[in-house]
């Protein structure tokens, strides 16, 4: 049973509801009416944050799953969790400065790594 995985899924899901809510706060603390999306940089910074952690779902929970079924579900929990750190990481800093996002960017892209590191494995010993 992938009780964890399940957990951690909805948890990585938490994490892009999140900076949803952030995207929609900045537009309205900035005055931006939708659909515009030119304005102030800390509204573009966090219109930026939430359309890039869309574009890393796929990266994340495809990998997230397949691992968990293939390898073992605390593993896969625990780089979708290191995956859900990195994006709240990449999304504090990018708020704060958009150059200080990087460390954020590299653990997640290393938590998506790992789960598909982890896939391989699992597949290759079954």
């Amino acid at each position: 049973m992938m009780i964890w995985s399940a957990w951690t899924t909805l948890a990585v899901l938490g994490v892009y509801f999140w900076t949803g809510v952030m995207a929609g706060w900045a537009r309205v603390k900035y005055k931006v009416p939708a659909p515009a999306m030119d304005g102030p940089l800390p509204f573009q910074s966090a219109q930026r944050v939430q359309a890039n952690t869309l574009e890393q779902l796929p990266l994340v929970l495809a990998p997230l799953w397949l691992c968990a079924y293939y390898l073992g579900d605390a593993w896969a929990a625990g780089g979708g969790l290191l995956w859900c750190l990195g994006r709240i990481l990449y999304a504090l800093g990018y708020y704060r400065d958009p150059a200080k996002r990087e460390a954020g960017f590299i653990i997640g892209m290393l938590a998506c790594g790992a789960l598909v590191a982890g896939s391989a494995i699992g597949l290759l010993f079954r």
